[in-house]
């Protein structure tokens, strides 16, 4: 009885420890994602990106979006308004509560009045940063803004996409109208790239820019977001022969390599490992790197070299500039580091791909790990050949 127990006893335990290691069944939501699967809402994804509200709805755990179709974003963009009231108008179509299509049609009372990431802002003033939502006649849902004197200006269309108290994307009719939303505000100041990545140790890089005209194509960026991987200068002043064995061409490109038309703060490329585009890319000339992370170290591999980022230079939203201890090359004007030769195939070191890399880290990133091979698979035949002779030994 006693070996009976014991062999009962090591099954459940080796049952316990496979469970342990079964992917979490939490849900990261990534709106960008969830759109780019409906082509009629692009210019809505892309403004979503324009102006910083993706990674903000991206962080939040509970979260409404209401999404506009292309024809309704053009009504918005024909109001010609600066990026930075287009961002508080599609603010107010983001709720920070679940309204999944079952919720909208069971409202207590008929109507309710919901916060908006417009009203956690700031920006609004009094409650007119929420909106009001009302079960109508015939199974339609309207909102309005509380600011527009109740008028129901749109409709719920459909449901787009839900996971139940985390994220619910739905399709309303029309744009929420909003004096308060739609009036003018100024953008941050002016800022002057150059100057800024000029500061502490990055005057070699920032001196690049100017002299080889790649300034004008950052500065054009600036007000969609933009961040700059600065090589310091140690780091730029060994690779000036490098450089200067480059064509125009080639160095205009090495140079907008080291930008990405997004903002990007460390938090987020903390928790955005994977490939990034940069503002060389053009069709097929990816002009790619991946930004991987492990602790506070975050380092940016190309399939020549690996950088890692060393400070923040400047942080300005939509601008962020940081210092790197390497000059980023891409494979599209460096060749490659040359294959491992037959003789050092057997010698110890990392075994994968730059793909595998980025492929595993995505994998790891969206939490969709596999328990089928590998130790995975030898952990689990484990556990069940444990739990069968704990179960035999007991009969």
């Amino acid at each position: 009885m006693q070996k009976s127990a014991a062999a009962a006893l090591a099954g459940a335990l080796m049952l316990t420890l496979l469970l342990s290691h079964l992917p979490s069944t939490t849900h990261a939501h990534n709106i960008t994602r969830i759109l780019a699967k409906h082509p009629e809402f692009s210019t809505f994804n892309h403004y979503l990106t324009l102006t910083h509200l993706a990674p903000e709805i991206n962080r939040r755990q509970t979260i409404t979006v209401c999404a506009l179709d292309n024809a309704a974003m053009s009504d918005l963009l024909s109001k010609h308004l600066s990026l930075f009231t287009i961002k508080n108008v599609l603010s107010l179509h983001v709720f920070a509560d679940y309204f999944g299509a079952k919720k909208l049609h069971q409202i207590t009372k008929g109507s309710t009045l919901t916060a908006t990431l417009f009203q956690a802002t700031g920006e609004a003033s009094g409650t007119s940063g929420y909106v009001n939502i009302t079960d109508l006649k015939g199974g339609k849902v309207g909102f309005a803004a509380e600011d527009n004197d109740g008028h129901l200006t749109s409709t719920y269309v459909k449901s787009i996409e839900e996971l139940p108290y985390n994220i619910s994307v739905i399709q309303i009719s029309h744009i929420l109208s909003s004096a308060e939303a739609e009036a003018p505000i100024s953008g941050p100041s002016q800022v002057n790239l150059t100057t800024l990545t000029g500061k502490q140790g990055c005057k070699a890089f920032a001196q690049l820019l100017t002299s080889s005209g790649a300034a004008d194509t950052f500065t054009q960026n600036l007000d969609g977001g933009l961040t700059v991987f600065c090589p310091s200068d140690a780091a730029l002043n060994a690779f000036m022969p490098k450089y200067k064995n480059l064509t125009a061409a080639g160095k205009v490109s090495l140079l907008l390599y080291h930008g990405v038309p997004v903002y990007q703060s460390m938090q987020m490329l903390k928790s955005n490992n994977g490939l990034m585009n940069t503002l060389a890319t053009d069709g097929a000339n990816k002009f790619d790197f991946t930004v991987q992370s492990e602790g506070e170290d975050v380092t940016l591999k190309t399939k020549v070299e690996t950088a890692t980022i060393t400070g923040t230079v400047v942080d300005q939203e939509p601008l962020v500039a940081y210092k790197i201890d390497k000059v980023l090359l891409p494979a599209e004007l460096f060749k490659p580091a040359a294959p491992k030769t037959e003789k050092n195939a057997d010698a110890p070191g990392p075994d994968a791909s730059d793909s595998d890399v980025a492929d595993q880290t995505t994998s790891e990133k969206n939490g969709s790990g596999s328990i089928s091979g590998g130790g995975g698979g030898g952990l689990l035949t484990a556990a069940l050949m444990s739990l069968c002779l704990g179960v035999s030994a007991l009969i």
